[in-house]
């Protein structure tokens, strides 16, 4: 966990959610999850900020409860419920600190768990007042395939299902030179999401370094200014930019 203990208390959640590698080598690799400089940031807003190693992964092992499928086989729906279920039980155990909000947070996603952000939307929780999708989406892998995730056409489906539910707020960054999601899918994606009822803005960034699909971590100065902005107008009114330590 990550906060700050100057800050105004009861402190609001902040989830952030890890992707997924394309092999189970990588997978096993990841070790924990921490996302350490975002995760700072994001506690000098005020957030208590929780950041899981889902089962599957790194040190937590296990089952992979998040397989969707060889290339040709896709099933995404259950992978992205798993990992939102375990982000619930995150919240669940969070709140049982009595320092920490119960009506008020933000999840937070990077690819995988950027789409997870969405699943979570879908959902409508209550006392979840926003999420934050960074370069979601499935089935990419920038080595054998790159800008061509497997079976984007079940993914469309898939964020047009959640759009039919999902009223909480959402915010999609991306970036024009992902080479796991591509350039235009996202949108796409967005778009269907959007047309069937879902509450989001989508931005796409310029190219960024040889793979945008890092933007999260290689550069937060790009996208934090319009992460901030989207939190002020949904639930968070006061935050101010932290000075640069």
């Amino acid at each position: 966990l990550f906060y700050e203990d100057t800050a105004p208390k009861p402190y609001p959640v902040l989830v952030i959610n890890h992707g997924r590698g394309a092999t189970p080598e990588s997978r096993a690799a990841l070790g924990r999850a921490k996302y350490s400089v975002n995760s700072r940031w994001f506690a000098r807003l005020g957030y208590l900020v929780a950041v899981p190693t889902r089962l599957g992964y790194g040190e937590t092992g296990g089952d992979d409860a998040e397989d969707t499928g060889n290339c040709s086989r896709k099933n995404y729906p259950p992978g992205y419920e798993a990992a939102a279920v375990q982000t619930l039980r995150v919240l669940e155990t969070v709140r049982q600190r009595p320092d920490v909000a119960q009506d008020r947070a933000v999840v937070v996603g990077q690819s995988f768990g950027g789409a997870t952000a969405i699943t979570v939307a879908a959902r409508n929780l209550p006392g979840v007042q926003a999420t934050i999708n960074f370069a979601g989406g499935g089935g990419g892998n920038p080595d054998t395939q790159p800008q061509q995730p497997c079976a984007t056409s079940q993914l469309r489906k898939m964020f047009a299902d959640y759009g039919a539910s999902a009223r909480t707020p959402t915010l999609w960054i991306y970036t024009e030179n992902d080479q796991w999601m591509g350039p235009t899918f996202p949108r796409e994606w967005f778009d269907a999401f959007k047309e069937k009822g879902g509450v989001g803005e989508f931005v796409l960034f310029p190219p960024h370094g040889r793979d945008g699909h890092g933007l999260f971590s290689a550069a937060p100065e790009v996208w934090r200014p319009r992460a901030l902005e989207f939190l002020r107008a949904n639930g968070y009114p006061d935050l101010q930019m932290p000075e640069t330590k």
